[in-house]
């Protein structure tokens, strides 16, 4: 079974489960197509996380496949040019993109087919062409005119100056030529050959270009283990920073002691809990969260128990914290993509990939048919703090795949996009399925909260008066108003997220598969 954002990417994985594929093999398939069909959201020129779990190994394990800032890319460089911060857009932004790498290591690791037959589905749609669905012609609409400041990003993206609406077929020739090298040269291509030079080119040809060959060329990945907590009998795990999953079992490390299925859904109580529990968590995010390679991260201490009742203390039931800040455990719309597979072997594969922003730093090197993601936005340039902007050093990340297991196998493959959103909606399927009691459909349907206004690990101070509070059509209005009394600030709802998920129940052998109605995607199995 799988499920993604999709129809066409969860038919390719399909395709490559029936055809002897394992999960990951479908997953790199369904990754291609949503790079073709999907362009603003993630690709190749983007980067890459994994939790994938077998049963011969019984254990879980992680990919972190994303890419580090340029040699070049110091915090002088930045004060040279003028800058007390990485501009969102452009190729200052730039940090090397992991996605290939990261396909190529969970294929040599899991992979059942020849690695050119994963590709044959995302070629085929990018030579022959699809129709545009109304979401994704809305996100491409988004970036039409920063698409249409560079030649080469209006000769990809665009069909006469316009972004392709709403039902027009789009083709991605130049994608499709880069895939066809990929397939047959494997990530060799975009780390050393002709993909590679393109890079490089087309960086030391802008003035802000500080990519180079030799950046690319000393890329690597990296296996790591997986962080769990333990929730109501479940083991949740996501991945180590420098990804933010591990906000997610803050959150639930805080929410534990509570009645939640007492409080009920859309509750004031369980609505206060949750938007003060993210507060407490997303202030930790932004002082301690960063590369545990380049940085000293309390990762055990972040995620105890121990430390979830100290910051717990700051919690008042019927008033909105105001300032947040981060603890000290050493004492105790971003555009994504999620999909995840579980093939006959019940091998698991929860991936997800970004450009960060949609289409990315909004550049794409000449004739290569992908934007360059602008991950590197997301570094700080104080020289105090963790996450702070060095050569070599991988920055801080939104994008967290996530699962859940029980009796040491996995029960349930996740994952929910939308950069600051992700660990919230994490937290909110697993209390809508556990504690509420819903399916794993209506866990990820049901009306989601949203809290925006934290501090950030780039330095952005928070928000004053606590933030603002966010709610999805559907949540009781005497909520909102109960809420504000207690002191939370509302903006104006909109729609937050969006969510793929497989359970196994392993007793009756059979597998239930849910997206959801934010997104275009579908879950199939056979």
């Amino acid at each position: 079974m799988a499920a993604t954002s999709d129809l066409r990417a969860t038919q390719a994985a399909v395709e490559i489960l029936r055809a002897g594929g394992s999960a990951v093999d479908a997953a790199i398939a369904a990754n291609a197509v949503l790079g073709v069909v999907e362009p603003m959201s993630c690709g190749i020129g983007g980067d890459l996380f994994a939790i994938c779990w077998s049963p011969n190994d019984k254990q879980l394990i992680g990919l972190n496949a994303s890419g580090r800032a340029p040699n070049l890319a110091t915090i002088e460089e930045f004060q040279r040019r003028g800058l007390n911060e990485i501009p969102t857009y452009g190729a200052l932004a730039w940090s090397v993109p992991g996605c290939v790498a990261g396909w190529q290591d969970l294929h040599a690791k899991y992979g059942r087919l020849r690695w050119s037959d994963l590709f044959q589905p995302a070629i085929r749609l990018a030579e022959e062409g699809f129709p545009v669905s109304p979401i994704i012609g809305g996100y491409w609409r988004a970036s039409e005119a920063r698409l249409s400041e560079t030649p080469e990003a209006a000769d990809t993206f665009l069909v006469n100056g316009k972004a392709p609406r709403e039902g027009d077929i789009f083709r991605n020739p130049r994608l499709a030529a880069t895939y066809q090298r990929i397939a047959s040269l494997g990530a060799q291509d975009f780390y050393h050959g002709e993909t590679a030079v393109e890079i490089d080119r087309y960086s030391r040809s802008r003035e802000d270009g500080l990519l180079r060959l030799s950046d690319l060329q000393q890329h690597t990945n990296q296996w790591v283990a997986p962080v769990s907590t333990r929730y109501r009998g479940y083991d949740v795990w996501e991945l180590p920073p420098n990804g933010q999953g591990i906000t997610a079992l803050q959150m639930l490390n805080i929410l534990e002691p509570y009645d939640i299925k007492k409080m009920g859904w859309g509750s004031t109580q369980y609505a206060h809990l949750f938007v003060e529990s993210k507060k407490l968590a997303f202030a930790d995010r932004a002082k301690f969260y960063a590369d545990m390679d380049m940085a000293e991260v309390p990762l055990k201490e972040l995620v105890s128990k121990k430390y979830a009742d100290q910051r717990r203390q700051l919690f008042d039931p019927n008033v909105a914290l105001k300032d947040v800040p981060a603890g000290d455990p050493k004492l105790v719309h971003g555009d994504t993509i999620y999909l995840c597979v579980v093939d006959d072997q019940r091998n698991c594969c929860s991936l997800i990939q970004s450009n960060y922003h949609g289409f990315g730093s909004q550049l794409v090197a000449g004739n290569l048919g992908f934007a360059i993601q602008n991950r590197g936005a997301l570094f700080s340039l104080d020289r105090q703090h963790l996450n702070r902007l060095e050569p070599g050093k991988r920055p801080f990340h939104t994008i967290i795949p996530a699962m859940v297991t029980e009796h040491g196998k996995p029960v349930f493959v996740f994952g929910v996009m939308g950069g600051d959103m992700q660990p919230q909606g994490h937290v909110q399927v697993l209390v809508n399925w556990i504690d509420f009691g819903m399916n794993i459909q209506m866990a990820g349907d049901a009306a989601r909260i949203r809290h925006e206004g934290s501090a950030t690990p780039t330095g952005l101070a928070a928000e004053p008066e606590g933030g603002k509070v966010f709610f999805e059509s559907g949540i009781p209005p005497g909520t909102k108003d109960e809420l504000e009394k207690m002191g939370h600030h509302f903006g104006r709802g909109g729609s937050y997220g969006g969510y793929q998920g497989i359970l196994i129940d392993w007793d009756r052998g059979i597998l239930h598969g849910a997206t959801e109605a934010r997104k275009d995607g579908a879950a199939l199995g056979y």
